[in-house]
């Protein structure tokens, strides 16, 4: 056994090359272009593992031996030196927090949670500013599992803390249960101990979400020429609405509209208003119709500092001014549901291909490879479609409409 052992001397370990180097008995030296590691292999219930003695030069060749030396030893009685090594570390963490009371506050999950939240902002729109990142987990897990340390927090932890809205709030549950996910992985890249099949274990116990979501409510296709008619020479709010339907663009990039994005009949929305991932969306041409650059121009008697619908105190109307008006109305129907108006007429009243409808209201069709040789925007054939959305809301008849393009036309 001896003839297998220490094979490696002082010299060879300096001069070695990149690989992996066998000193005898399970002990390696890893000279890997990231650096030099000591690597202890060993089997353990019939599985080989491995696990780091740390780096060289930092650990010299006889330190390694000597680890490497009680390891064996403990194999050889049946033991998991991994198992070991950790229960060792979390006995030095409970010490230092028993010796430090500030190093259990920063495991608190309501210590890491915001300094996730800031490591990932930059991957948000808008910074992350409008709080929908974070708002799941300030509302419905931190009440819960704030107070603990980020070691504490189990999957049946978290399956208590959420089980209240799992299938009442769906799409709330999901994503507090994701940005869950992500504090701990941020607190896990900070060295600190976690489950890591606590999210699953999670999933385990709440079961399988049967809430059925509810669709934004919409107007009948039908009635909204009638509703956009009422809006003619109304406020500021009425008319961002009336531009709202005319486009099928959702409320934020109406509301943040500005004089600078328009040039003819092209209304080029930047890619920070489109929704989608921060870094992962483009610019997007809006077609003017004829009666949208009137609603435009109408706008642009009243605008500030280029935006075309400024809010009181704000350099926009909020989110929730144009909602309010249909509310005070009394309409079931919500701004966003506008989209589904349009998309529903474009079914029932064209004969428009798929690809244009859903390129109309800002959807990406087909697959990112399929989206590499495709390029066209279809902006001809939406600024056609546009038109006849235009002249149906605006009271203009017309019958079911070929557009250019299409399969039946």
């Amino acid at each position: 056994m001896a003839g297998s052992l220490y094979k490696l001397s002082a010299a060879k370990v300096r001069t070695a090359g990149k690989g992996k180097h066998s000193d005898g008995g399970g002990l390696y030296l890893y000279r890997l272009a990231s650096g030099d590691q000591w690597v202890f292999r060993f089997t353990y219930l019939g599985k080989r593992r491995e696990m780091g003695l740390g780096g060289f030069p930092s650990v010299s060749l006889a330190q390694a031996r000597e680890m490497a030396d009680a390891y064996r030893g403990m194999v050889k009685r049946g033991g998991n030196p991994i198992e070991l090594r950790n229960a060792e570390k979390e006995q030095a963490a409970a010490n230092q927090i028993a010796n430090d009371p500030q190093a259990r506050e920063k495991r608190l999950l309501k210590y890491i949670a915001p300094l996730a939240f800031e490591a990932r902002k930059a991957q948000l729109k808008g910074d992350g500013e409008a709080g929908r990142w974070y708002s799941p987990i300030k509302t419905h897990v931190l009440p819960a599992l704030g107070d603990k340390p980020v070691e504490d927090i189990t999957g049946t932890a978290i399956a208590d803390a959420l089980r209240p809205i799992w299938h009442s709030k769906t799409d709330v549950a999901r994503k507090a249960l994701t940005r869950l996910k992500a504090c701990l992985s941020y607190a896990s890249a900070k060295r600190y101990e976690i489950d890591r099949y606590a999210i699953e274990d999670a999933r385990e116990l709440l079961g399988k979400q049967v809430h059925k979501p509810e669709n934004i409510p919409s107007m009948n296709w039908r009635d909204v020429p009638a509703f956009y008619q009422s809006l003619e020479g109304g406020s500021t709010v009425q008319l961002a609405l009336q531009l709202l339907i005319l486009t099928g663009l959702r409320s934020k990039p109406v509301r943040f509209a500005q004089t600078s994005q328009i040039e003819n009949n092209i209304w080029t929305v930047p890619a920070e208003l489109v929704k989608g991932q921060r870094g992962k969306t483009d610019d997007f041409r809006v077609p003017l119709s004829k009666e949208a650059l009137r609603i435009l121009e109408k706008a642009s008697e009243t605008a500030r500092d280029g935006y075309l619908f400024p809010g009181v105190r704000t350099v926009a109307i909020s989110d929730a001014s144009m909602s309010r008006h249909m509310e005070r109305l009394e309409l079931d129907a919500r701004p966003h549901g506008f989209r589904a108006s349009f998309r529903t007429w474009a079914n029932e009243a064209t004969s428009t291909d798929y690809e244009i409808k859903e390129t109309a209201i800002g959807h990406k069709v087909g697959s990112a490879v399929s989206r590499a040789y495709q390029r066209s925007d279809y902006f001809d054939e939406r600024l056609l479609l546009a038109e006849r959305w235009a002249e149906h809301v605006t009271g203009i008849e017309a019958d079911v409409i070929p557009i250019r393009g299409s399969k039946n036309a």
